[in-house]
């Protein structure tokens, strides 16, 4: 969210072009701080990083700030499709590979779980496109930041509900 918070900040000082070119830099440095410290990048912050060049500096070069605004579309989408296809290829879904050395589940329990991230990814997709489409850049701004992280919060509780009754306590 590092990025997300200085684009934030960025556009309600310098506007949309200001905030694109911080996006992209802090992104660019976001990644290198992660390789320099630990020798490892995750592959979402290699996928936000290209997303970002690309969307951003096409935001930049053609002066047309709807490019910026379908990057997290298109990244979400972008999630969606490797949770989906996480389900048919290799052992486990990726959200079982996240969360997997820390609760244990029926497998089909994890499918449900992770095709679940597969419906909010796709959705928030959308939703993004909606408000880019029918609202001005500044609610587009404000659904970015605030919007979404509400969407992922509600939906990470959600989840933590749905999993209560799957998770077996000291006393079972």
């Amino acid at each position: 969210f590092f990025p997300i918070l200085l684009f934030f900040i960025a556009y309600k000082t310098h506007g949309i072009y200001a905030a694109t070119v911080v996006a992209i830099t802090a992104s660019v440095l976001q990644v290198s701080y992660a390789w320099l410290k630990h020798r490892k990048v995750e592959t979402m912050h290699w996928v936000t990083l290209a997303l970002m060049v690309v969307f951003g500096g096409a935001t930049l070069l053609l002066q047309d700030e709807l490019f910026i605004k379908w990057k997290p579309t298109v990244l979400n989408w972008l999630f969606g499709f490797a949770f989906l296809v996480s389900q048919y290829v290799g052992q486990k879904t990726i959200i079982q590979r996240i969360m997997g050395a820390s609760i244990t589940l029926p497998n089909e329990i994890w499918i449900r779980l992770n095709f679940s991230w597969v419906v909010f990814f796709i959705s928030v997709g959308f939703i993004n496109l909606y408000v880019v489409y029918n609202f001005d850049t500044d609610t587009w701004v404000n659904f970015k930041l605030f919007g979404m992280l509400g969407l992922t919060i509600v939906f990470v509780l959600l989840q933590g509900l749905y999993l209560t009754r799957f998770l077996k306590t000291d006393s079972q």
